[in-house]
């Protein structure tokens, strides 16, 4: 195996020099720097990570959490999928790789970072958790950055949810319709998205002074299209006088649809829906979705840089939010158009 002390006595210089060119660190003339680099390359030159992390402390190896939790959609959920593929093309051009952590094998999620010896964490979408699973990192001041789940003491980078279900009631209620069913994913520790948008939806309401009607909340026990099926069944059982439904995310809008085929329900005729993350189904399904669609990769960009800058010991704040884009398709029907 080839080491800088071979490359040193190839190039004439001195093991700390090519050590500083290839490393891109010192004060090196661009003449010296490509020489050294040149003859690595010519000589195979595989460098030694395990000799740098303990030279430096640094793994260069970022932990990605992300578990598929009451989602059945792996590696393709519409907002993940994209925050992830983005995060990892900013990480690989600093230098970084990236390795998935996980509380398998009985480990926590610290016990895990620690065991791979990470610089850094982005928590995409945890396994439910406890507030103190992630106190190890708040303690050891683990540089981490969360994109879905707010985590007291970790950098949050996420949609503005309360704003995005503010404009969901608000597009439906421009549309003439006032009884509008909320259909939400589960309100649990995993994500406060679905109950951000009901606080925006809610508030909408009572800006229009229209009374909302709590018995046409429903939430989901999961966050998949089965979920959205039962959900909706069960809000027609105790009502059949809404107008609309704001399903929180359209893989939950997905199993509506099923749902109301069953029925004869004719979506948007019947029943509008809209729902949120513009999955790439939506704009394909029958009825077009209406939606929202987030800023994943301006979310994934930023999540990077607060990431950067705690590996760099720069303060960062707790919570960066982005707004979402209205999708206008063919599944609202607007009550107010003259026939």
């Amino acid at each position: 195996m080839v080491t800088i002390y071979d490359i040193a006595r190839a190039t004439g210089h001195s093991a700390p020099t090519v050590s500083k060119a290839l490393s891109g660190g010192g004060t090196l003339s661009a003449e010296t720097r490509k020489k050294i680099i040149e003859t690595a390359k010519a000589m195979n030159y595989e460098p030694n990570m395990t000799a740098r992390t303990l030279a430096t402390k640094k793994s260069q190896i970022i932990g990605v959490i992300y578990d598929d939790t009451g989602m059945n959609l792996g590696f393709a959920h519409p907002l993940f999928s994209v925050i992830l593929n983005r995060f990892r093309e900013q990480i690989e051009q600093a230098g970084y790789d990236i390795i998935f952590l996980s509380r398998h094998f009985n480990m926590s999620y610290f016990a895990h970072a620690s065991y791979r010896s990470v610089d850094g964490i982005i928590i995409i979408n945890p396994a439910e958790y406890k507030s103190g699973d992630f106190q190890a990192f708040i303690k050891h001041k683990t540089p981490c950055v969360s994109t879905n789940t707010i985590i007291d003491g970790i950098c949050t980078v996420i949609t503005e949810n309360i704003t995005g279900g503010y404009q969901a009631a608000e597009y439906l209620i421009k549309k003439g319709h006032k009884k509008i069913a909320f259909l939400s994913g589960p309100n649990n520790s995993l994500s406060t998205a679905g109950v951000e948008r009901l606080e925006g939806f809610k508030q909408a309401f009572k800006d229009y002074n229209i009374p909302f009607d709590d018995s046409l909340f429903e939430e989901c026990d999961y966050w998949h299209s089965q979920s959205g099926y039962e959900g909706f069944k069960r809000l027609r059982n105790r009502s059949r006088d809404f107008t609309a439904v704001f399903a929180c995310s359209d893989i939950i809008a997905y199993g509506v649809i099923k749902a109301a085929e069953e029925e004869n329900i004719n979506i948007p005729e019947d029943i509008s829906l809209i729902g949120f993350d513009d999955d790439n189904g939506a704009q394909y399904s029958k009825p077009r979705i209406t939606t929202f669609r987030h800023d994943a990769i301006k979310i994934a960009d930023m999540a990077a840089e607060m990431l950067f800058q705690q590996l760099n010991e720069i303060p960062v704040p707790p919570i960066i939010r982005f707004p979402a884009q209205l999708i206008e398709r063919t599944s609202v029907k607007d009550l107010t158009a003259k026939r």
